[in-house]
């Protein structure tokens, strides 16, 4: 039997034996368990959470807290795909077949309607404490009166960018596309001819994924004010303005950005950033934190600044992730309980402090240990700049619309298909979608 002194301190000794020295230079918060009931009964459930970053080593931190205080519980964290697209088809197999496999899974902001027949509603675990939360996130993942998921972090893309590099080649922070193209130009050249083969000017994410839906997402709403669908229901890929700018973004592809750019995720990104070996990076707001550690060869050489824009605003992809449980699971009680718990207050601001993701409980941004915080204070304005992919015009068929838009762009940039003609083939297979939809 645990005391409730012996519980506290092996959570915080849990907490502290994994997690590396913090990036803030406020006193680090601790976790405790604060705040968990334990369901009735043994139970054994499954997470399956994240994998960008340090997220396994968080999410099992989480478990190791709670199986601490509640000993009746076993979790166990299931390894996944990076890949948003993928882990999406992996969840509608389990669904499929109703398997109980998985009970508490991490989903996309913008998976709601598509996942909405096949979890638990969990505004009735949630009770008061819904009102928590951010109001719109709350909304956001709310379908049908039913709240499908909870917000758990939320994300918004930037760029980021080498200041020792900028100052060294006597260059501004770029906020066009075109001076993004001539800064990463500059930089590249003058670092290849010092000897460092391996230096892009540019690293972002092109491999045909909802990742690159989110790049291409932004450099269209950047250039047009709207997405690919937009709220009115047209289809919106043919602008001039978004071909002149996929006509560049083309260019790049052996230019700033490597060859294999075109096969990048966001850890393919990081990984060369880190490593030093580029000037500019569009990446989310985990790579904040993971950059200023102790074996990053870019450590307090970086910051991080809205993306360009395209002549019409600067535009961010709105990202985040939530927590839902299946309606399948044999012990929905303990994974509803586990699922409160990590999206709760103490939780996310470990999630901050460490990880550098941005909560979904405003009071959490008032925490001591994050308000003044420059990532924090950097956030902000790129959050300001946050525009919504078409998953509520599009609801369940968001995914398959998004596929549509990642593989006709994949298909210019690797070169299977000019600029205009692949534009126009692309508002073609959109306009057929949206007639298949009935719209």
């Amino acid at each position: 039997m645990f005391t409730k002194v012996f519980r506290i301190l092996l959570a915080l000794a849990l907490t502290l034996m994994v997690l590396s020295a913090p990036a803030f230079a406020q006193e680090a918060p601790v976790a405790t368990g604060d705040g968990i009931v334990c369901p009735e009964g043994d139970a054994d459930i499954t997470f399956a959470g994240g994998d960008v970053g340090s997220e396994q080593e968080f999410a099992q931190r989480a478990a190791d807290i709670f199986t601490s205080i509640c000993p009746n519980v076993s979790i166990e964290i299931l390894p996944m795909v990076d890949s948003a697209t993928e882990r999406l088809n992996l969840y509608l197999q389990f669904f499929e077949a109703q398997s109980s496999d998985v009970d508490v899974m991490q989903v996309d902001v913008i998976w709601p309607a598509i996942i909405a027949p096949h979890v638990v509603d969990m505004r009735a675990y949630l009770s008061d404490d819904v009102d928590a939360y951010f109001v719109d996130m709350i909304n956001g993942q709310t379908v049908d009166g039913r709240l499908v998921a909870i917000p758990w972090f939320t994300d918004a893309a930037g760029l980021y960018y080498r200041t020792d590099l900028l100052e060294k080649y006597g260059l501004d922070v770029p906020t066009t596309w075109e001076e993004l193209e001539a800064a990463a130009a500059a930089i590249q050249e003058g670092e290849v001819a010092e000897g460092n083969a391996n230096f892009a000017g540019y690293v972002w994410q092109g491999n045909d994924y909802e990742g690159l839906t989110c790049d291409a997402h932004e450099w269209l709403v950047s250039t047009t004010g709207d997405t690919f669908i937009t709220t009115d229901g047209e289809v919106n890929v043919t602008d001039d303005a978004f071909a002149d700018l996929v006509e560049r973004a083309v260019g790049w592809v052996g230019g700033i950005s490597p060859e294999g750019v075109t096969t990048y995720q966001e850890e393919d990104s990081r990984n060369v950033w880190q490593a030093g070996n580029a000037a500019f990076m569009r990446n989310w707001p985990y790579a904040y934190n993971l950059g200023n550690a102790d074996d990053s060869a870019v450590a307090g050489k970086f910051d991080w600044v809205p993306l360009p824009t395209g002549g019409v605003r600067v535009a961010a992809c709105l990202g985040g992730w939530q927590l839902a449980v299946s309606k399948y699971s044999e012990s929905v009680d303990a994974a509803a309980a586990f699922a409160k718990y990590i999206t709760g207050y103490e939780q996310q601001l470990q999630r901050a402090y460490f990880q550098g993701q941005f909560p979904t409980i405003p009071a959490v941004y008032e925490d001591p240990a994050i308000a003044s915080d420059p990532l924090f204070a950097a956030a902000g304005p790129i959050i300001g700049t946050a525009f919504a992919r078409p998953s509520v015009i599009t609801g369940s068929q968001y995914q398959a619309a998004s596929a549509v838009f990642a593989g006709g762009i994949h298909d210019i940039l690797t070169g299977s298909v000019d600029v205009e003609t692949g534009l126009e083939d692309l508002e073609i297979e959109l306009e057929d979608f949206l007639a298949d939809m009935g719209m």
